[in-house]
């Protein structure tokens, strides 16, 4: 045989992963092979595969027989859109997808070079877990991984994609990444499996049930997204790229608008109810102001009380946080508290303006809250919010209390411009408990206590709840017309699109975790 020949028969060994039957049963699970989604992944043509020939060294249980074709993992870089990304899928028809020694020494050669090209990182993982028969090396090899994910953390976009099982320590590449996406029904992550909880705690539960797509996304928030197929999932990712700069450098690629800058919303003008305990949904301020109504939102099932996710505006690509009136009222909470100051950071990091929509009664009460600690994580959110150094543009759109205000992007944390409308209510707290407190005496001693309560809460509103005590102390810098919102906001976002601001030189920070 040629020495061509037989490179060809190598490779075409290697492209076939676990075979013919393992390829079968993949694809009878509802799964797409390694390489089939790097197909969908990448731009036609253009995936170049690096270390190919990799084997693994393991000598012990049988492994010095056992053939591992591209060592389980299909490694490389290429195009998606245009735009260079490097990427991982580990292959389940390979030893179940098992992390080695070898296969771990793949990974991180790519995050490597990820890292010195400046290009993002998506790994896609779909394995049974760390290699048994390798011990300490295969440990060995996560500890690798999980290391040059958090050097890479705020340098390189890491985007992890779950399409089968991811567990024990496997879980802790993806929650270093920015983003976790999953496929619903066949992809799961938990530190320990189902028999492991029945047996420890008596615990009966599914696969599903634990650590599933929808669990994920909306009950533990470890997930940024559940699609319903492996080729949605991919395609949120792609979306999701073109949101992004290539690394922190960099600015995120600017798109033609045919959205017209100047346009006015007249739905705007009415959307706010009239009484101010009615809720309506924030998303439709949000798509009614980015450009052509496109907004990407991230973590949409978990902690719905604050919304977050991507749009542009003038064709730049912004970061949106926005508190949610339909779900509790828009209160803060833990969830919704670290949900947000994730976000924040990530803007941050990669230089993306951060536009705030602000509409919170104030922290949600309770002893339930107190004791998961709401001290501790609404403290992050202000962390966040103080920290960050890009363009930070802030629109009151109604209540605005007590320190859920100053933790919503306020002017005293940092707010590059904050704008409110004629609705806005600036305050230390609602009327209706400002009344009960400031005019308690007044009340009690009233010959009739009902009316006397109702005309302090309306003296309350008049002076208090708007926005012009706020706007006559510079805290807030204009009050507009709620139809010119997306001039105004585009107007202020071109104005500080050369903002350079520093902060004290340190190692870094110690945000309350």
């Amino acid at each position: 045989m040629g020495k061509l020949d037989y490179l060809q028969q190598q490779r075409a060994a290697i492209e076939q992963g676990g075979g013919a039957d393992k390829i079968k049963k993949q694809h009878d699970a509802g799964k797409k092979t390694a390489r089939e989604r790097l197909d969908m992944l990448f731009d036609p043509g253009s995936f170049v595969e690096v270390d190919a020939f990799v084997t693994h060294r393991c000598t012990e249980f049988d492994m010095a027989e056992t053939k591992a074709p591209g060592e389980g993992v299909v490694c490389g870089y290429g195009t998606v859109d245009g735009r260079l990304v490097y990427a991982y899928a580990q292959d389940f028809t390979v030893i179940g997808g098992s992390l080695g020694e070898m296969h771990a020494a793949k990974i991180c050669k790519v995050m490597d070079m990820a890292m010195k090209m400046g290009a993002p990182i998506i790994g896609i993982n779909d394995s049974g877990g760390a290699r048994i028969q390798e011990g300490i090396d295969a440990l060995k090899g996560f500890g690798d991984i999980f290391y040059r994910n958090t050097l890479a953390s705020g340098v390189i976009p890491q985007i992890a994609i779950i399409m089968g099982p991811c567990a024990g320590g496997a879980v802790y590449s993806p929650a270093i990444c920015d983003f976790v996406f999953m496929v619903d029904k066949t992809s799961q992550m938990f530190i320990t499996g189902p028999s492991v909880v029945k047996s420890v705690t008596g615990e009966d539960v599914t696969f599903e049930e634990l650590g599933g797509a929808a669990t994920h996304a909306a009950k533990s928030g470890v997930a940024t997204m559940a699609c319903t197929s492996e080729e949605e999932c991919i395609n949120q990712v792609k979306n999701l790229l073109s949101m992004l700069p290539a690394n922190n450098l960099e600015m995120a690629p600017a798109y033609e608008c045919n959205d017209d800058l100047n346009r006015l919303s007249e739905k705007l003008t009415n959307i706010i109810p009239e009484d101010n305990n009615k809720s309506y949904d924030i998303r439709d301020i949000i798509t009614e102001v980015v450009d052509d109504g496109e907004f990407v939102e991230m973590f949409k099932d978990f902690a719905g009380n604050i919304v977050t996710g991507f749009a542009r505006m003038n064709g730049n690509t912004i970061g949106i946080i926005a508190n949610q009136p339909k779900v509790m009222a828009g209160a803060l909470d833990c969830n919704s508290s670290d949900k947000g100051a994730r976000f924040v950071r990530f803007c941050d990091s990669f230089n993306l303006p951060i536009v705030t929509f602000t509409d919170v009664p104030g922290y949600l009460p309770g002893v339930t809250q107190e004791h998961n600690g709401i001290i501790r994580h609404g403290a992050k959110l202000l962390y966040a919010f103080s920290e960050a150094t890009v363009p930070k543009i802030n629109v009151i759109v109604r209540k605005a209390y007590g320190g859920a205000y100053i933790a919503m992007n306020s002017k005293h944390l940092g707010a590059d411009m904050v704008f409110a409308w004629p609705s806005a209510e600036i305050a230390v707290m609602g009327p209706d408990g400002a009344a009960n407190i400031i005019f308690r005496k007044d009340i009690a001693e009233s010959a009739d206590p009902i009316a006397t309560r109702s005309e302090k809460i309306q003296e309350y509103t008049e002076k208090f709840a708007n926005p012009y005590v706020a706007a006559a102390r510079g805290y807030v810098d204009d009050v507009i017309e709620p139809d010119s919102t997306r001039p105004r906001l585009i107007s202020a976002l071109e104005m500080l699109m050369s903002k350079r601001e520093t902060r004290p030189s340190k190692k870094h920070g110690n945000i309350p975790l």
